[in-house]
């Protein structure tokens, strides 16, 4: 017997080895597959350079000084024209028109040009039709917008439009979103036809009035006029993404993210009904206590993690040479490591905006007289829908976080999903858009992405399937919350980046 179990107990010992070392042996083949594909994972970051390196610009970028004084007295004084929109249709309709007088002042040559056709589109927006010489060649539209969101003087450490600059920075709303877009594309063009430049391929520039409140009045009539006339492009590129420093953790290099997708919007309205009263006999539930109790939940109710669904699965997969390890074996396995990156990236604003579509309650009204209790209470949400998120399903989130029928529903707005564009290596565009981003920032990692706000390229779908959006500005992370907030700026240095790059741009188009 004792024998017996001796040989029962070595048996045990044995079976119990072998399954460790199998165990072993599964992990150390699973952690070799995992490095074998971390160090030859290739999601394409080379590209297709020849935009960049193999046709060099006949007219290099060396602006005197002169033309730097002019071109950033231009831009100072666009900033000082409050192009406010702030509500639907609310615009300065005085500030507008000025704005466009500001244009034609400052452009003289865009203005007078024989290859260059001026229309105002919607009393207030702009297209300009820029001739090139070689009709075979496909053209491509440039957007912007020339209105800004209001600003709280009391917020800024100076006037928001009085474009001071203080320590190598101009202040003012618009100079990030989207002003430094409108006069840098604008300068470009006129710098380059003051060197006597004729463009070979043709494009278009489109600046519109009412981005920031849809742009259903400006973009939308300018893609409307050009799809009367027939006209398709190859591809758009419109403001919307950016070079971003110190953002991305992990990566200390400058990632330029050309974003070829872009979250959409959709407005729910909240409203709640119950009867009014004095305030000295209040029922249990007011209508604004229900109200609260239901906009509460949907912030402390995030939606559904979607990471690696979209774009942004892109974005870091190109991102994976620059990393080291572990970073790097993460990223280039996303298919394991996405949970665990979705939720380093939801600790941060700036970054949980690419996990997951968000939630924003941007408006609550109730109540008229401090001792009577409100009769009705109402709020406005504000989602941003990731690309794979659709708006039915959002709506039975809603519905379900709620979880009280006395709060009602209603979509006040919403935009259908943007599909999104190519970043293959024949993706002329793109590749334009890449090759000019090495051309003036040769440092930046050049990587495809997602654009987490709504954009005006939504309204020119029916002209192009290419739309891209990236405005060549630097942007730490101090600087994201300036977009729409307080203190907007840009480094003089940035500005002339910005025209810089158009002014490339343009002429490696012709390639």
């Amino acid at each position: 017997m004792p024998g017996s179990e001796m040989r029962g107990a070595r048996t045990r010992v044995k079976t119990t080895a072998l399954v460790a070392l199998m165990v072993v042996s599964l992990l150390l083949i699973f952690l070799c597959a995992l490095l074998i594909r971390t160090y030859t994972f290739s999601p394409g970051v080379a590209g297709d350079q020849r935009w960049a390196s193999d046709h060099p610009p006949a007219h290099a970028g060396d602006f005197s000084p002169r033309e730097k004084q002019q071109m950033l007295a231009a831009f100072k004084a666009a900033l000082r024209i409050r192009t406010v929109s702030s509500g639907k249709p609310q615009h300065n309709n005085t500030a507008l028109e000025e704005f466009g007088l500001h244009l034609s002042k400052a452009f003289p040559a865009v203005f007078s040009s024989r290859v260059v056709q001026h229309e105002t589109i919607a009393n207030y927006s702009h297209l300009f039709t820029v001739r090139g010489s070689n009709s075979s060649l496909q053209p491509y539209l440039l957007t912007a917008h020339l209105d800004v969101v209001p600003a709280v003087a009391g917020e800024w450490e100076v006037p928001p439009f009085s474009a001071e600059e203080h320590h190598g920075f101009i202040y003012g709303r618009g100079t990030l979103d989207d002003k430094l877009s409108v006069m840098g594309i604008l300068q470009g063009l006129e710098l380059l036809l003051n060197r006597g430049y004729t463009p070979q391929r043709s494009f278009y520039i489109g600046l519109g009035h009412d981005e920031e409140v849809g742009g259903n009045s400006g973009a939308k009539n300018i893609a409307s006029v050009l799809l009367s006339r027939g006209v398709k492009i190859a591809f758009l590129l419109d403001e919307g993404s950016a070079i971003l420093e110190g953002v991305i953790p992990g990566l200390e290099k400058q990632v330029a993210v050309i974003a070829t997708s872009e979250k959409s919007s959709a407005t729910i309205g909240l409203t709640v009904t119950t009867g009014s009263g004095h305030s000295s006999m209040p029922p249990k539930e007011t209508s604004i206590g229900i109200l609260a109790a239901a906009v509460s939940k949907l912030e402390r109710n995030p939606m559904p993690r979607m990471f690696g669904q979209g774009p942004e699965r892109g974005l870091f997969e190109h991102l994976t040479p620059q990393l080291s390890f572990p970073l790097n074996m993460v990223m280039a396995n996303l298919w394991l490591f996405g949970p665990l990156i979705s939720r380093m990236l939801e600790k941060k604003p700036s970054t949980n905006s690419l996990v997951r579509t968000t939630t924003a309650v941007t408006e609550f009204h109730a109540g008229i007289k401090a001792n009577v209790i409100a009769s009705s209470a109402r709020a406005t949400v504000n989602f941003r829908l990731h690309p794979a998120h659709r708006l039915e399903e959002l709506l039975q989130q809603v519905q379900h976080i709620i979880s009280d029928q006395r709060v009602k529903i209603e979509v006040l707005q919403s935009d259908p999903p943007i599909p999104m564009s190519s970043y293959a290596d024949d993706a002329f565009g793109y590749q334009l858009i890449k090759g000019t981003i090495g051309n003036i920032f040769p440092e930046a990692v050049i990587t495809p992405g997602l654009c987490t706000a709504s954009t005006d390229t939504k309204h020119y779908r029916n002209i192009t399937t290419e739309l891209y959006r990236f405005t060549p500005m630097i942007l730490g992370e101090e600087d994201i919350s300036r977009v729409h907030g307080a203190n907007e700026r840009l480094s003089v240095r940035g500005y002339e980046d910005v025209v810089q790059f158009y002014f490339r741009f343009i002429q490696n188009s012709d390639s």
